[in-house]
């Protein structure tokens, strides 16, 4: 029944934007605001090597990230503990190490991603550098919704719904995550019981599963988008590094898709224990 019903509301959707679109005013709205502004002058076009390795990078901390995070919510015995050396008495099961480790890693690469982002001029292509990116995200959502896609070369510029998209992922999602996961994490200062008082973790946990939907579903619709938008044309922009229709990008996308796979599987309590005892001890109760 919810299949159904998620199929008529679709329905409804998509009919809805067509008959939008053959009124004169919205018509001449589109025609204003195609779903695109043109970026400040000197904005970079293509992506370089080591945006295509941030992304991959990303994607897999998060695939592990998501999985280990589930699994801290729902598991119920742990398979083995994990403490730190300098505090045995302090105790987590070791899905929650992982998650904390996969974690740190996602923070550094988010890091040295946002620096470069700056240092390259990137930036330009998702932070949005006019008040036009509104109504023209407000266009391009209507045409997408109307399965009559706006046209777009993601190698030049984004439209604006893909820019507040990435905008929010980058500037907003992953500083919620972060401040949220800190403060549920053994990183949190025990003692500091006036700042508890003012950030409690009840917060913390009440935003901090809802922002890992939000990037389950961003994952969702991006790579729903990139397969449906041009499959083999996106691929290398992101992956191969060109600006071209042929298989490279998708090879490598299908061999990082293999690595996240393996990652997926791997990241199991007999794998993660000697790994762990690298940093600590690593105990069955």
């Amino acid at each position: 029944m919810i299949a159904i019903g998620a199929i008529l509301v679709a329905g409804i959707v998509v009919l809805a934007a067509r008959w939008l679109l053959t009124l004169p005013p919205v018509q001449g709205f589109v025609a204003t605001y195609p779903g695109e502004y043109h970026l400040p002058e000197g904005a970079p076009v293509g992506f370089p090597a080591w945006l295509a390795w941030q992304h991959f990078f990303n994607v897999f901390l998060m695939v592990l990230i998501v999985r280990s995070g589930m699994q801290v919510r729902t598991e119920r015995k742990p398979a083995a503990y994990w403490s730190p050396r300098w505090n045995r008495s302090r105790k987590i099961s070791i899905a929650l190490w992982f998650h904390q480790s996969l974690d740190i890693l996602w923070l550094v690469n988010g890091a040295v991603y946002v620096v470069l982002l700056f240092a390259t001029g990137q930036w330009m292509r998702i932070v949005p550098t006019s008040w036009e990116v509104f109504p023209n995200a407000v266009s391009a959502a209507l045409q997408y919704a109307s399965l009559d896609w706006p046209t777009e070369n993601g190698w030049v510029n984004y439209n604006g719904l893909q820019q507040l998209a990435y905008f929010t992922t980058v500037f907003v999602a992953a500083p919620l995550a972060a401040v949220t996961g800190v403060r549920m994490s053994g990183i949190w200062p025990a003692r500091a019981t006036r700042l508890s008082r003012i950030y409690p973790v009840e917060v913390a946990r009440a935003v901090h599963f809802p922002v890992m939907l939000y990037f389950v579903a961003f994952l969702i619709v991006h790579v729903g988008l990139v397969l449906s938008t041009g499959a083999l044309r996106n691929l290398n922009h992101m992956y191969g590094g060109q600006d071209a229709v042929n298989w490279v990008g998708f090879g490598i996308f299908a061999g990082s898709l293999a690595v996240i796979a393996g990652g997926w599987m791997l990241a199991r309590p007999i794998v993660l224990a000697p790994i762990a005892g690298l940093f600590g001890t690593v105990s069955n109760r």
